[in-house]
Formats: C-alpha cells, sequence, structure tokens
C-alpha cells in the first residue's frame, strides 16, 4: 500500500512539474571541465569544431550576399530634428560612390517629379536635390562609404517620395509620411532583441508587424539588434530582414549590451580614407580610427568595451543627448507624445540630471522610454539593482506612462508601478508606470516568475503594437505568428486624479493561480488518504 501511495504521489507532482508549479528539484548545471570524461571532452571539442566551421562558411556566405556596390543599400530612416519637419536618411555603398546626394518631392498620383517625358529629369519645380555626408568605414568584412542626408522644412502630415544616391547611381523611390505638428492618434511598433539567427527566425516578425500595422509612424527597437556589434555580416541580416521597410518607417534604436560587443575582432572602425577620395562633408567620428586596447608585452588585456563603430554610420539620431553619449541617448516629440532613448549600457548616473530635464520640461500628454537593460528582470539572475535604484525612483517622480525593454529574452509586463509595488486596489489611481521587457529574435533564456509581473512568456517571439489616441494606450504584444497574447488600456484620468487607469491586474491583487491552490489541495487531498490507507494496513 505505502508502494502505491508513493507512486501516485510521485505522479501527482510529475503533472503538477509539467503544468509549471515549482518544486524543490535543482536546475542541471553544465559540468566542469575537470568532471568530464574522456568521452565527453571529445564530444565538446568536436562540436565547437563544427560551430566554428559554420559560423566560417556563414561569414564566407555574408562576403558575398551583403558586399557593398555603388548601388544604395541599407536605406534606413531614422530623425535627427523635428519628425514633423525633417527626415534624416542613411544608405551604404562602395568606395567608389564618393558623393552623398537625396532628391525628395511632394508624392502624387504619378510621376511628375521623375517624368519619362520631362526634358529636364527630374523636375526640378517638383524635386529637391540635397547634398549630403559621406565617410569611410572599415568592418571586418568590407571597406564601405556610409553616406547621410538630412531632408529640412518639410510639411507636416504630408506624403513626400525620396531617392538616395551619389547623382548618378540612386535608390529606387521610396516614400514616407511626416507627422502632424499637433497631437494627433499615434501608432507605433516595438521588438525586444532580434539579436540571432536574424535572417532565419527574425525577419518573419519584422515583417510580420509591418503587415498588421502598416502605417505605423516609427519602430522602436530596444537594444540588442545583432549579436556582435562589429559583425558587418550581422548588420548585413539586420537590414535584409526589414528590408524597404526601414526606407519606409522610420526607426528609433537604443543601445544594447551587444551593441557594444566585438572587439575582439580584427582592427575596425571609421578611419581617415585616402587624401580627397571623400568630396562630402564627414561625420566627426569619421576624423580618426578608435583603436582597440593593445595586449601589452608578455600580458594578455582584453578589449575595451564601446558603442560599436557602425552604429552611427548606420544611424542619423538626434544629439540632444547628454554630452558624450549623442545619438545613443536621445529625446523627440511626435503628435503628443515624448519618446526618449537612454543608454542603459554606460555612465547610467550621468544621464539621470538629463533625464530628469527631459521628463520635467515636458508638454507632452503622454511619455514612452525605451533602453536596454530592464528596471525589473524577467529572466532568473539577471537583475539590474545598481540601474534601478538609480532611475527607478526618476520614474516615480515623474511618471512616465510605459517603459520598454529588452535583454533578457523573456516577455514581462506588469501593471501600472510605483516603489517596487503594482498599484492595485484603492491605490490604483495613483501615478505610476507600466514596464515591458520583450524579446522578438530566437534567442531565449528561463522565465523567472515574479509578483510585479501581470503578464509573462518564455521561449516565445514576440512584437508589440502600440496606439495612442486622445486618452487611450492600447497595447497588443503578438507572437511571431501574429497571435495576440497580451493586450491592455492605459487611460489618462484628469489632472488631480492621478496619470491612468491601471491596465489589468488580477482582482486577487497576486493571489496564486487557480490550477497552483487545486494542485496543493490535491497534494494535501493525497497524502491524507495515503495515511489512511497505511493505517488500515497496519490494523
Amino acid at each position: 500500500m505505502r508502494t502505491r501511495c508513493r507512486a501516485a504521489f510521485a505522479l501527482l507532482l510529475a503533472l503538477l512539474m509539467a503544468s509549471g508549479v515549482s518544486t524543490l528539484a535543482q536546475e542541471p548545471t553544465e559540468k566542469k571541465s575537470s568532471e568530464l570524461t574522456a568521452d565527453e571532452k571529445a564530444q565538446l571539442a568536436k562540436e565547437k569544431q563544427s560551430a566554428a566551421a559554420a559560423q566560417k562558411k556563414l561569414e564566407a556566405t555574408w562576403k558575398t550576399i551583403y558586399r557593398p556596390t555603388h548601388v544604395p543599400d541599407r536605406v534606413i530612416l531614422t530623425w535627427n530634428g523635428d519628425p514633423a519637419t525633417s527626415q534624416a536618411v542613411t544608405w551604404r555603398t562602395d568606395t567608389t560612390a564618393t558623393k552623398a546626394v537625396g532628391q525628395i518631392a511632394l508624392s502624387e498620383g504619378g510621376t511628375a517629379h521623375d517624368s519619362l517625358g520631362a526634358k529636364v529629369r527630374p523636375n526640378p519645380d517638383k524635386t529637391k536635390t540635397v547634398p549630403g555626408k559621406t565617410e569611410f568605414v572599415k568592418s571586418d568584412l568590407f571597406e564601405a562609404h556610409y553616406h547621410s542626408v538630412s531632408f529640412a522644412e518639410l510639411k507636416p502630415a504630408t506624403k513626400y517620395v525620396y531617392r538616395v544616391g551619389d547623382g548618378a547611381t540612386w535608390s529606387e523611390w521610396y516614400e514616407f509620411r511626416t507627422p502632424s505638428d499637433k497631437p494627433e492618434p499615434l501608432s507605433f511598433m516595438y521588438f525586444g532583441d532580434a539579436q540571432n539567427e536574424i535572417r532565419s527566425h527574425w525577419s518573419r516578425v519584422i515583417r510580420g508587424a509591418y503587415s498588421d500595422m502598416p502605417k505605423a509612424q516609427f519602430m522602436i527597437h530596444a537594444g540588442d539588434l545583432i549579436n556582435r556589434g562589429t559583425a558587418d555580416g550581422e548588420w548585413g541580416e539586420w537590414h535584409h530582414a526589414a528590408g524597404w521597410i526601414n526606407g519606409s518607417i522610420p526607426s528609433v534604436p537604443t543601445p544594447g549590451n551587444h551593441e557594444y560587443s566585438g572587439f575582439a575582432l580584427p582592427k575596425f572602425g571609421p578611419k581617415d580614407p585616402p587624401k580627397g577620395e571623400v568630396k562630402g562633408e564627414a561625420k566627426d567620428e569619421a576624423k580618426g580610427e578608435p583603436k582597440a586596447d593593445e595586449p601589452k608585452e608578455g600580458k594578455k588585456v582584453a578589449p575595451k568595451s564601446r558603442l560599436s563603430p557602425l552604429w552611427k554610420p548606420q544611424f542619423t539620431l538626434p544629439e540632444n543627448g547628454p554630452a558624450g553619449l549623442e545619438e545613443s541617448a536621445y529625446y523627440f516629440d511626435i503628435q503628443g507624445v515624448r519618446v526618449i532613448s537612454l543608454n542603459s549600457n554606460e555612465r547610467q548616473d550621468e544621464q539621470v540630471p538629463w533625464m530628469e530635464k527631459v521628463l520635467k520640461d515636458n508638454p507632452n500628454k503622454w511619455t514612452v522610454v525605451t533602453f536596454h537593460h530592464p528596471i525589473y528582470s524577467t529572466a532568473k539572475g539577471r537583475d539590474n539593482k545598481k540601474l534601478r535604484e538609480a532611475w527607478r525612483p526618476v520614474f516615480d517622480k515623474y511618471t512616465p506612462d510605459i517603459v520598454l525593454t529588452g535583454h533578457d529574452h523573456t516577455y514581462g509586463r506588469s501593471g501600472i508601478m510605483r516603489e517596487d509595488n503594482l498599484l492595485t486596489g484603492a491605490r490604483v489611481h495613483e501615478r505610476g508606470t507600466v514596464y515591458v521587457v520583450s524579446v522578438s529574435g530566437p534567442k531565449f533564456y528561463k522565465l523567472e516568475k515574479e509578483d510585479w509581473m501581470v503578464s509573462s512568456a518564455a521561449d516565445t517571439q514576440l512584437y508589440q503594437l502600440i496606439r495612442i489616441d486622445g486618452d487611450t494606450l492600447h497595447y497588443e504584444a503578438r507572437t511571431a505568428n501574429g497571435t495576440i497574447f497580451d493586450t491592455f488600456d492605459l487611460n489618462k484620468k484628469p489632472k488631480g486624479e492621478g496619470a491612468a487607469a491601471a491596465p489589468p491586474v488580477p482582482e486577487s491583487g497576486g493571489a496564486l493561480p487557480v490550477w497552483v491552490a487545486l494542485g496543493a489541495f490535491a497534494v494535501v487531498a493525497l497524502v491524507v488518504l495515503c495515511r489512511r490507507f497505511v493505517i488500515r494496513a497496519a490494523a
């Protein structure tokens, strides 16, 4: 009888474990090298050799399919000024294209700006030509020219067509629409880490997000766009995945720790080209090549982590951040929303005064903040205590509406929070912030559920669609195949009644889910039942 009870008890525990109930079982840990058998060491060496061969083959493929030519590629829209009246464009060519030019015209139903029948092409009465900037960049794979142009004095809420090139060889004509200069309904996409196997597995995520929100005003990328910041082939995959979407909808990237990685690769970075090679005005960072730390004689020194030399050449971003963090920490205002991108990788304390000023002197109804490392972690052993202690008091004071992060390769979303607490019950009308951690790529970590989480997921690629209309922010998280996984509405309250109504929180205020309570009850009932059987058998 005891044997049957033990068997039944073990079966029930197995079922509960499969349902997600935590047990005292420890996670399996990897063996130390000294603990491996000879066969295990041989197998490990074989796997490493196989991985190295696969990486070498992949890099050979990158050299073929992502090699720059005189035709513009990696065309991407960003902002470095007022979104309602300006638009920045960045693109890449080989080094034979030494001039950067952009052309822009009002969008029409035909090709009046560039008609086949026009005596002068393009039509100078309809098309404006703007000179750009060019800089030389030597990566781990290629030597290339990165170009940028900033279109200014545009009309708000207006469709434009544009193309970029060197004056002889051009990209196709792309189209974009400037935002309004007044508060109006706004929509945007938000992606956590893409990072790994981007071409294989992230392509469908960003394309699916676009198909669900083709009129989005911009796309937020919350860091770790790639795995190694200096790997040109990975950036090739990232640009390939989005393709022409990048040339039609502005990107808002924030750097992650992997944009600070990869400096064990060969010497790399912008540098002065041969004299006279670049005719356009080069960016400041093209004036010298940042050199990796050189090992001292007889001693190995790890390369110093710094922002990828490819970040600024391929993203033309606002320079209104703290000194030294231009184009990696910045903000802009768009249709009644202030969007703030912070750099959580370095100089966290130095960003606080700047952050306070940007949050305090904010005339907009809504505020969206993005950075890479989460204030509240979703993965085991990845708590960012120092960052939370530095930045959370500022968020508690000024209560941005939503904070969008990545890094932990899992999904977690809070209700309205303040001072490390979910605001529920009578406190629901206090000011607070919703925190989100998400992942869009195929790399996943183990989820560690915490009390602050209202919704969470592991092993799931997600993209987020956010719409702001008047006093309501509508949020959706969708899986890679477009299935809605999480959704809520954040509703602004009149002044004096708190900032917003909280998104859905369990009515129990964090009580255990029903299935957990039922499981615990079943375990207790089984133990009592087994005791009765044992007593009867003994009698």
